[in-house]
């Protein structure tokens, strides 16, 4: 007997082999485990941009956190931003990290300039 899925059980599959991935990835000390935001391919005015004229996005979403930096003392720093926050990155720097065909970014928790509150 075969089972079609509905959209919403495809979904949920989907992210449930997309979390399986950032388990078997865990950043090490201070780093953050970031996805990027895709960019606007168009304007509110409905023009299609060049992937050329599109800027660099700079903000992402956390997926997975280290456990924290360690300090003379040997206390544990804890982390600045946590799974699921919007973060604000810098243009530059960052080590790309392929996880499952997708692209992600590690980057130092200080490298992280804000994150956004809602």
């Amino acid at each position: 007997m075969i089972k079609h899925l509905n959209r919403t059980e495809r979904t949920q599959r989907r992210s449930l082999s997309e979390h399986t991935a950032f388990r078997k990835f865990l950043p090490l000390f201070d780093r953050v485990l970031v996805e990027r935001l895709t960019a606007e391919t168009v304007t509110k005015g409905g023009i299609m941009l060049p992937e050329k004229s599109q800027g660099k996005v700079l903000q992402a979403t956390v997926v997975a956190v280290g456990p924290g930096s360690v300090n003379q003392k040997g206390v544990v720093q804890p982390m600045s931003v946590k799974v699921g926050e919007k973060v604000l990155l810098p243009e530059y720097g960052g080590t790309k990290v392929v996880l499952e065909d997708k692209d992600y970014f590690l980057f130092r928790d200080a490298d992280i300039l804000g994150k956004y509150v809602d």
